[in-house]
């Protein structure tokens, strides 16, 4: 599913709005959550999952051409941690299956 997709969802459930509007929209709700990770910020979205910043200390690696080993800075990375549901709902356990148990 790409940005297009998305804004086409938002349409159909939203078709009050624009085709530009979904887009501003989706665009405004990325930019928060960029913005809120740039400051090192948890982003939680219960039933789907976080957003957090990991910091990754400074290490030895090696170049995979040529094999030198080369030193790899401290950086911070984002991170997805799956949420329950949405981990049993691509599991093919959903909601469904919750009711049946």
């Amino acid at each position: 599913m790409t940005k297009r997709d998305l804004i086409d969802e938002v349409n159909k459930k939203f078709p009050h709005l624009s085709r530009r509007d979904s887009e501003i929209i989706l665009n405004s709700i990325f930019d928060s959550m960029a913005d809120a990770m740039g400051h090192g910020e948890r982003i939680e979205i219960r039933g789907f999952g976080s957003f957090v910043v990991k910091h990754r200390r400074a290490r030895q690696g090696r170049n995979p051409k040529s094999g030198a080993v080369v030193s790899v800075a401290a950086k911070k990375v984002p991170f997805f941690k799956v949420g329950k549901e949405l981990r049993l709902r691509v599991d093919g356990k959903g909601a469904a299956h919750q009711k049946n148990s």
